[in-house]
């Protein structure tokens, strides 16, 4: 936050580009169908214009968030209505199209989830990471997650434009879904003595990653097939969650480019 000369605070890390505000132009945007990440609207605001955009918003699952005016005042001093729309960056994708599209391929879907992982710069590493590798797409919640912006997008040095990103509203009940379609789900947690390198990744897979503050939700670890951990050598706890994602990626991609002796 920085001070202005008026002693009004201004988040300097908002870009202009990222976001719209005003009823009619959201309204606008929703009818052009531009994708939109998340909605800010004032919690004491009512009408029916503001009815519509909500309405629009549930039907399009765009996050709703209910806010003081003072936030909004926070991101932009100009008219805003009451209503502030953040753009989305890119077009999300259906997992299940990504996970029908890997099996009627001959592949074995790996598919990324991401529990809480909330820092811009961790997510877009870590998208980098899984596009090189070739991971199949990344699962993330509506709420309580990155917001997928400019920035995030720079800081995967453009992957978000290519890797497959599916944002669903509960995580748990995807989780499930994508058991039932035989998906094997591993949890990469502290919470386990089995080395990760002992897991069989060449499996169909989903792996989950949990926030760095208390890792993966206790809901999601009791749906994980198994759980493994990254061996820590050193003196240090834990790694960078991004940094982990790529260990567990990479173990996963070495596993699958072992030629079958078989053959």
């Amino acid at each position: 936050m920085e001070k202005r000369k008026d002693g009004f605070l201004i988040n300097r890390d908002e870009n202009p580009k990222d976001y719209i505000f005003g009823i009619r132009p959201i309204l606008e945007a929703f009818h052009a169908g531009q994708e939109i990440d998340k909605l800010l609207v004032n919690k004491e605001l009512k009408g029916d214009l503001l009815k519509e955009v909500v309405t629009l918003a549930r039907e399009k699952n765009v996050p709703i968030t209910k806010v003081p005016e003072n936030k909004l005042n926070r991101i932009t001093r100009k008219n805003h209505q009451g209503v502030i729309a953040y753009m989305g960056a890119i077009s999300y994708a259906s997992w299940e199209n990504v996970v029908d599209a890997c099996y009627n391929k001959g592949q074995a879907p790996l598919i990324l989830l991401l529990d809480r992982i909330t820092d811009v710069r961790n997510f877009g590493a870590i998208a980098r990471t899984a596009e090189v590798a070739g991971v199949h797409g990344i699962i993330i919640p509506e709420k309580s997650s990155a917001q997928i912006s400019s920035d995030a997008v720079k800081t995967s040095a453009g992957a978000l434009n290519f890797l497959p990103v599916s944002r669903v509203r509960n995580l748990y009940y995807t989780l499930k879904d994508l058991k039932k379609l035989g998906l094997n789900v591993v949890g990469v947690t502290e919470k386990t003595h089995r080395n990760i390198y002992q897991a069989d990744f060449t499996a169909p897979t989903a792996l989950v990653m949990g926030s760095e503050e208390d890792g993966i939700s206790d809901e999601l670890l009791g749906l994980c097939d198994e759980f493994v951990k990254i061996p820590v050598l050193g003196q240090v706890a834990s790694l960078n969650v991004s940094v982990a994602a790529g260990v567990a990626i990479y173990e996963a991609i070495r596993q699958r480019s072992v030629p079958d002796p078989q053959v």
